[in-house]
């Protein structure tokens, strides 16, 4: 019996190459993103590649209430493997960044992520059977001056897969926590400074390559995964120095990035 896996932000970048591995071991796709026409673009690559079913929708994951929405559109369909995705960050001070745009990104990060989630692991449960991949972020593991929500809310995701992951032990459901650093995706197009062009590309991994070390932890049930051995280093930072002098070098590094 074939497999479904539903991808948020499943359109282009890491949502897209973890898309490709789910269609190449023959899951069934539903892919959401807000990008209607490289919604249409995936679905066709996917389905030219592979004999697999693509299902689009086309959505505003920062929406309040979009999981219900999508669940009563899906019409009880059964996901056995679900990868939350979709995401983004801001830069600047946390005085002078806007509001609505950082709303967004808590509703997205925070309250899609979480009920989403609570929503598909109903029928996992009852299956006895299933997968979620939440995407974290090496951001997770210290705080981070001058991109404070989104630090704040990478490291949201991965205190609430490591506990649910703790609650569904044995029960055939497992969930993992992916932390990549930097990645080559579209994520890095909006994250910058207004006074500069330049991008963060310190220690930056390709998303087919973190795409391929989060789906093969996910197969193994780990718990979180950090892909490469600078980041695991990295994530270590606050638990043998002060985070106050954690969170100076992540300041200093988010300022080096975007130097003029």
């Amino acid at each position: 019996m074939s497999k479904t896996a539903l991808v948020t932000g499943g359109a282009s970048g890491l949502g897209l190459e973890l898309a490709l591995l789910l269609a190449k071991d023959a899951h069934n796709l539903v892919l959401i993103d807000i990008e209607a026409e490289k919604l249409k673009e995936a679905k066709q690559q996917i389905e030219s590649d592979y004999s697999v079913g693509v299902q689009i929708l086309t959505k505003d994951l920062s929406q309040v209430n979009i999981s219900e929405k999508i669940m009563a559109e899906l019409n009880g369909l059964e996901i056995d493997v679900l990868v939350n995705n979709a995401g983004f960050g801001l830069f600047g001070t946390f005085l002078e960044t806007d509001w609505k745009r950082e709303e967004q990104m808590l509703n997205l990060h925070v309250m899609t992520t979480t009920q989403l989630t609570k929503l598909v692991l109903k029928g996992m449960i009852a299956r006895d059977s299933g997968k979620i991949l939440n995407l974290s972020s090496l951001a997770a593991f210290q705080p981070g001056p001058l991109m404070s929500l989104y630090y704040a809310t990478k490291g949201y995701i991965l205190s609430f897969s490591e506990a649910i992951a703790c609650e569904l032990k044995d029960t055939g459901v497992t969930v993992t926590a992916l932390c990549p650093g930097p990645t080559k995706t579209s994520f890095q197009q909006v994250v910058s400074s207004s006074s500069s062009n330049n991008k963060i590309t310190f220690n930056m991994a390709s998303s087919k390559d973190v795409a391929a070390y989060g789906y093969k932890a996910m197969n193994k049930g780990k718990v979180y995964a950090i892909p490469g051995r600078f980041n695991k280093l990295l994530a270590t930072l606050p638990r043998i120095m002060p985070r106050n002098t954690a969170a100076t070098i992540v300041k200093k590094i988010q300022e080096k990035n975007r130097e003029d």
